[in-house]
């Protein structure tokens, strides 16, 4: 079982103005993550615009990524897919270029959401890799919770060893820590209070535009200093609570292109932010430099 505790950076995809990926940029990011301490890159994420990308554009990413980060952290791969044996045939090709994980969202797109379907589900590729797999609970983008009743069934699958929780229920968050201590948060608005509850390592979009500061903040909480902690997190908060009400991806890729890292370029069908909410979006982040 691969040890993913600390921040696992959910890294941007670098768009040129055309939609094509800047790979010279990419591998910069990854030396820029790297060089703030984190302590694991998501390849492919949803920041990344997984659902815009080639399965082709994908493992030449993972390839590039896994030559490039040469064991100095943990790389976690995303390989979601509709059909499963794209699943199957993704999550292979991770695993053979090094990845330590695999981050895979249930079938969300009119497949099976019963307990059962998903166990199935899951299962079938659990038998096709001997990594782990990090499950995903986002209903709000599945339209599928995984219930505590369901996350019990899936942790008795050999490799099935994490979920990343980004439903921002810290009640529910709270409840798979009593049926795995391989819970990482999503939620970017509730990190430090899931690592107060006992979870070890996020898997953090918002990571992108302010990667020493999740550290910073991790390494605050692991070492009970938590009135540092949360003074950091007052200054980190605005830009949370902006990325995570507004268009998340735009918002995120924009704030890191403020603060030098990436183009913040997006690929269609998303778009970038308006005026009225790149004006707003500044203010958020102004209180970083403070």
């Amino acid at each position: 079982m691969a040890d993913l505790k600390g921040i696992n950076l959910a890294m941007q995809t670098p768009f040129n103005d055309d939609g094509s990926i800047n790979h010279k940029i990419y591998e910069e990011l990854i030396e820029k993550y790297i060089d703030a301490g984190v302590h694991g890159l998501v390849l492919g994420a949803g920041t990344g615009q997984h659902p815009y990308l080639t399965e082709t554009e994908c493992n030449n990413l993972y390839e590039l990524g896994a030559k490039r980060i040469d064991g100095r952290c943990k790389i976690i791969c995303q390989t979601s897919a509709l059909n499963v044996d794209e699943v199957v045939r993704r999550s292979q090709h991770a695993e053979g270029i090094g990845a330590d994980a695999l981050m895979i969202l249930p079938p969300y797109f009119e497949g099976p959401s019963d307990d059962d379907g998903l166990v199935a589900f899951y299962g079938e590729i659990d038998a096709a890799i001997s990594i782990d797999i990090v499950g995903y609970n986002i209903p709000q983008a599945t339209g599928i919770s995984v219930s505590t009743d369901l996350l019990k069934r899936l942790v008795e699958l050999k490799n099935f060893n994490y979920i990343k929780d980004s439903a921002g229920d810290l009640t529910v968050h709270q409840e798979y820590l009593q049926i795995t201590d391989g819970v990482l948060n999503g939620a970017d608005t509730t990190t430090i209070y899931s690592l107060l509850a006992g979870t070890k390592g996020v898997i953090w979009g918002g990571a992108n535009y302010m990667p020493r500061e999740a550290v910073a903040l991790y390494e605050l909480v692991t070492a009970n200093k938590y009135a540092e902690a949360f003074a950091l997190w007052r200054r980190m908060l605005p830009s949370l609570l902006f990325i995570w009400r507004t268009h998340y991806t735009p918002s995120v890729l924009r704030a890191s292109q403020l603060r030098g890292y990436g183009t913040g370029n997006v690929r269609k069908p998303l778009a970038k932010l308006g005026a009225d909410e790149d004006r707003e979006l500044q203010r958020a982040l102004e209180s970083l430099s403070a």
